[in-house]
């Protein structure tokens, strides 16, 4: 700090001078040492001068009110939300997010740095702090047909940029445990930087050995059991609360139960709606609910907040202390946590405030081009045998590989795999290169009925995906994705229900999110009304069903493949 700048801030601080704003009689968050105190809070030039008894220029008498630092949001996909990084930004900063570590591989799958840039551009002058974790696997896997593809050398560029923090989540596993040069390559390039994991399900030894590379987090923790082993090798775990994947009540419970120390872990959205987080809330809600299931409110603030500053090297975020950044949440108690007010930098964050959209590029709306797609294209053969299905699951965003009977039907000479009330059609047509790939395959669990439901939102290569159970329903859903150059889309029984065009990258809204809201308050109650159960989110859940990175089967443009095996699967389907 400037020496004459201090000195006047240092006469704030010892109360000589009046400081420049003061909250008054609050009830005072130290996620240093985890305690609530009663004072007031100095701030000058949006940082705290100190804790104590203060007089201002100006003041607010918080009443008694909770006031703790910002909240951490540890990992997100901005582009999740379906609408502008602005909007994201501005809607969940109202919740008492004011720091958002973003990894924007779902734009970069799609139009490589220039949809990166596209994140940083929109949210350069945000009211709250957004880094950014430069992605790590694009494509994700071997088996992808995503857009462009990030090398090592293409990242260099951004070393230098003080918004990018490190590498963003490692989801191929394999390519780091045995060594593949192009992977390490980018590890080495973020050496001594946070460099974030994807790890789900590893074995102890190869979960060792994916620490042993330098990476130090992970969010894909389902449960306790796991949380722990990754715990236990040093790594910090991102308990992550989202839209589709919901894994907070799990490793919570374990937490609590057993009286875990819970410095290593911190809270992260990953992916989460729009109409939710206005809904229900952001990271707020992770607290929130973190404490209905019995953690100490202190525990899970310090989790949400100077953890995840910690974690991240963000050495002036995350508690409210002299010298920390003045963002603020002010909590009517520390019981229903409701949120009252949100300060960045010693402002006031407006409640639903207009912002204004910025454009983008014409390529980025743009994006979504097949090559010959018909009915044709749908017909699965089968062998008669028992068939490998994709068996989605409630609340989870992994699935089960089952091996089961499932219905057929004769058509010209041919046998051929016909959709019942249990067992749906599911496909994955690449977008992006015009190769004219289709895979097609079988689930069991979504329960969709009379219709089709698609989406271009793919993880994480965001090629067209549709499930249906008849093929000409399915081929309109397709249609009109092109035409609308990406979204969401139902039908119903041979006509168009609903439609959320999402034309930037074929991942997000330009509109405004209220006419997000509008869309998907109108479609996700119709496509439960149509079979789809109410445990699943109907277009979240869908688009994870090609990520193959995510155990234990999965739908590419090149057919169903078992990631236990990593392999594609042959038989018993021939297209």
């Amino acid at each position: 700090m400037e020496l004459e700048k201090y000195r006047r801030l240092s006469k704030m601080a010892r109360g000589i001078d009046k400081a420049e704003l003061v909250f008054k009689n609050a009830n005072v968050f130290l996620a240093h040492t985890g305690e609530f105190v009663e004072g007031d809070v100095a701030v000058a030039e949006g940082i705290v001068l100190g804790v104590g008894k203060y007089q201002g220029e100006k003041e607010i008498d918080l009443e008694g009110s909770c006031l703790c630092p910002g909240l951490i949001d540890s990992h997100l996909h901005l582009e999740s939300t379906l609408v502008s990084p602005g909007e994201l930004v501005r809607q969940a900063a109202q919740c008492g997010t004011t720091t958002f570590i973003v990894d924007p591989h779902e734009s970069a799958n799609v139009s490589g740095t220039e949809g990166i840039d596209y994140i940083l551009e929109q949210t350069e002058d945000a009211p709250a702090n957004v880094y950014v974790m430069m992605p790590s696997c694009v494509p994700a896997t071997h088996v992808d047909d995503n857009g462009c593809v990030l090398t090592a050398g293409k990242m260099k560029a951004y070393l230098e940029n003080n918004r990018i923090l490190g590498l963003g989540e490692v989801m191929d596993a394999v390519s780091v445990i045995n060594g593949n040069v192009s992977m390490h390559e980018k590890l080495n390039l973020f050496k001594g930087r946070v460099r974030d994991g994807h790890a789900p399900f590893l074995t102890p030894g190869d979960l060792s050995a994916y620490a042993l590379a330098g990476i130090s987090t992970d969010h894909e923790c389902v449960d306790y059991e796991y949380a722990m082993e990754e715990c236990k090798k040093g790594m910090q775990v991102l308990i992550r609360e989202g839209s589709a994947a919901r894994n907070l009540e799990a490793i919570v419970k374990g937490i609590v139960e057993h009286g875990t120390d819970t410095s290593g872990f911190c809270f992260c959205t990953d992916d989460k709606h729009i109409e939710e987080i206005r809904r229900d809330g952001h990271i707020n809600y992770n607290v929130k609910r973190a404490v209905e299931l019995g953690l100490p409110v202190e525990k899970a603030l310090k989790m949400a907040t100077i953890q995840a500053a910690q974690c991240y090297g963000l050495k002036h975020l995350g508690a409210i202390a002299p010298g920390y950044q003045a963002d603020f949440v002010v909590f009517d108690n520390t019981r229903d946590l409701n949120v009252l007010e949100v300060y960045f930098k010693g402002e006031k964050i407006q409640k639903d405030e207009k912002v204004k959209i910025k454009p983008c590029a014409p390529q980025l709306k743009n994006t979504v081009h097949l090559l010959d797609f018909g009915e044709d294209r749908l017909r699965l053969r089968h062998t008669g045998d028992k068939a490998h299905v994709i068996h989605m699951l409630q609340g989870q965003i992994a699935t089960e590989d089952l091996l089961e009977e499932v219905p057929f039907g004769e058509e010209a000479g041919e046998r051929l795999f016909t959709s019942d009330d249990t067992y749906q059609k599911i496909a994955v047509i690449e977008r992006h290169k015009h190769t004219g790939k289709v895979g097609v395959g079988i689930v069991k669990g979504f329960g969709l009925r009379h219709g089709a439901i698609a989406s271009s939102v793919s993880h994480d290569s965001h090629n067209l995906i549709v499930v249906g159970d008849n093929d000409r329903d399915m081929v309109l859903a397709v249609q009109e994705l092109v035409r609308l150059q990406g979204g969401y889309i139902l039908v119903e029984e041979g006509e168009i229900y609903g439609t959320l065009p999402l034309p930037v990258m074929g991942l997000m809204s330009d509109e405004g999110y209220e006419k997000v809201n509008e869309a998907l308050s109108h479609m996700i109650p119709k496509a439960h009304s149509m079979g789809i159960k109410p445990g699943f989110d109907p277009f979240i859940t869908l688009s994870f069903m090609a990520l193959p990175v995510i155990p234990e089967i999965r739908i590419t443009p090149r057919g169903i493949y078992l990631v236990n095996e990593d392999r594609m699967l042959k038989q018993p389907f021939d297209k």
